[in-house]
């Protein structure tokens, strides 16, 4: 990541979230605004830049600088992070700085891409699973006569 120096701010991150020299062309945002924009909080972009899935921009007076694309990319993390995705995976599904229009993961190879689909796999039986509850207990109300709109609904 560029630093500050001289007192001037130098960058906002990886080529894929704001390449140098387009600083006129994306809004920037300090800390708050970037976490009321992704929905979450100022400790937690914290945590995802220690973890190294965001990196934002810096003053020389140590204000952190956020452009829309790492809100972006603070989204995809939030959405990665509730399907139960570990951050090890995460910071390697994430696109990488070589791909400027954020599509494509840093990381393809093999084992990477079998630990995704097997934790794709274990929510889809979770899912199923989840299916099936909903099932037995959709035909417990139905055969009791209590259907949706009965006591305690």
């Amino acid at each position: 990541m560029d630093r500050p120096r001289n007192g001037q701010w130098t960058g906002c991150g990886p080529a894929a979230e704001c390449p140098r020299g387009r600083r006129a062309l994306a809004p920037y945002m300090r800390i708050g605004e970037a976490a009321r924009l992704s929905g979450t909080t100022a400790r937690s972009l914290r945590h995802y830049e220690d973890e190294g899935l965001i990196v934002p921009g810096r003053h020389s007076n140590g204000y952190r600088d956020y452009c829309r694309s790492t809100v972006d990319r603070v989204l995809l993390v939030r959405a990665l992070l509730e399907s139960g995705l570990p951050v090890r995976l995460i910071r390697q599904a994430l696109p990488g700085p070589d791909d400027p229009d954020g599509r494509r993961p840093a990381c393809t190879d093999a084992e990477f891409l079998r630990e995704v689909r097997a934790h794709r796999d274990r929510l889809a039986a979770r899912v199923a699973a989840l299916s099936a509850q909903q099932a037995a207990l959709d035909a417990y109300l139905r055969d009791s006569g209590m259907g949706d709109s009965g006591a305690g609904a």
